[in-house]
């Protein structure tokens, strides 16, 4: 099947998976609004149509700093019970209808605490939610589960508490760790001790890196670190010279370390100049385990429905491209092995046996 025979209402049955995805920047714009009121925050518009206009307008800088800055709203109504529960279950019933099956949500619960919460009250009440939202989509014949993955601020000085939090509720749908936050001078590598508590404990962990800073960034969280996954990674082409890959870029795609590949978000914060042109492509091409993902589905205004339509659209990617990535995605999941190939062979390549 060609890219030119692709159907958009066939992109939307797809099944689809999702590793990438931030939790407090994929609320519901009417919900924002709610929230705020009750609150007592004040927001840029209470239109929800403005809202997200606002949201999509304002994180289209080309600068990473002024992207997560938008954050703000978002974090002002998940300081309390009632927010996170609504904003997690929300979450859940809005992957379920955009055709995912498999996601992975993540947040840093220090950023939820203004309100009085401790980071372990914020962890809890969010695993509530998700469970709420999961038992709602099972029941409505959407099924979905999703993962959590708890995040430390790499600019401050709580990430080994978060590290701490993921071995502590592993068992209660945490499945693994990362560290998030301005990437370009707040080095992986000072977080080094949380890492290896991970590893000790066996728990599996992802990094940003790649993304506002370089290969010296990739190499620290891969070789220094020990992530198993790269959150955007774009910046891996800088070791490719003419489809010849560099030792750092070959040793990413020869022990199989997935990319979290976020290409509307990548596009806002300047990582990549358009869909035509995004590394996922090429890295696509040459054998890496590209996995593809929203990263943050208000702010960026997008949804996996979307960032499937543009790479057919604009990059000519075929079902079987995005059946790939799919699959990639399953294969890299932070869940139990036995439970990642029951996916991929019950669920997901059935969907795309067309």
């Amino acid at each position: 099947m060609t890219a030119t025979r692709v159907d958009p209402d066939l992109i939307r049955r797809l099944p689809k998976a999702v590793l990438h995805d931030h939790l407090d920047g994929g609320l519901r714009p009417a919900t924002v609004v709610e929230l705020a009121a009750e609150v007592g925050h004040t927001l840029p518009t209470t239109d929800p149509d403005e809202l997200a206009a606002w949201y999509f307008e304002a994180a289209n800088s080309g600068d990473l700093v002024r992207y997560i800055a938008t954050f703000e709203h978002t974090l002002a109504v998940m300081q309390t019970r009632e927010g996170l529960l609504r904003t997690a279950e929300e979450y859940v019933l809005d992957l379920a209808a955009d055709g995912v099956v498999y996601g992975e949500v993540r947040y840093a619960p220090e950023l939820n605490t203004n309100g009085g919460l401790a980071m372990a009250e914020v962890v809890a009440t969010v695993q509530e939610g998700l469970a709420a939202g999961m038992a709602k989509a099972a029941a409505a014949g959407t099924p979905v589960r999703v993962g959590t993955l708890l995040c430390g601020m790499r600019m401050f000085d709580r990430v080994r508490e978060a590290a701490d939090l993921a071995v502590a509720f592993r068992d209660a749908g945490v499945v693994g760790f990362d560290i998030a936050g301005a990437e370009d001078g707040f080095p992986a590598a000072d977080h080094r001790d949380a890492f290896e508590h991970l590893r000790r404990e066996n728990v599996p962990f992802t990094i940003h890196a790649g993304e506002a800073h370089g290969l010296p960034s990739i190499h620290q969280a891969v070789q220094v670190c020990g992530a198993q996954r790269l959150g955007h990674g774009v910046r891996i082409t800088e070791d490719i010279v003419d489809g010849k890959l560099g030792r750092l870029a070959g040793w990413v795609r020869d022990r199989r370390i997935a990319l979290e590949m976020c290409p509307t978000s990548n596009l806002q914060t300047g990582a990549a100049t358009s869909i035509a042109e995004h590394p996922i492509t090429v890295l696509k091409d040459l054998g890496f385990r590209v996995t593809l993902n929203t990263d943050n589905r208000l702010v960026s205004g997008t949804t996996m429905t979307r960032e499937m339509s543009l790479l057919v659209e604009d990059a000519g990617w075929t079902v079987e491209d995005l059946r790939t990535v799919t699959v990639n995605a399953l294969k890299s999941a932070f869940i139990p092995f036995d439970e990642r190939k029951a996916l991929i062979e019950d669920v997901f390549l059935p969907g795309y046996a067309l």
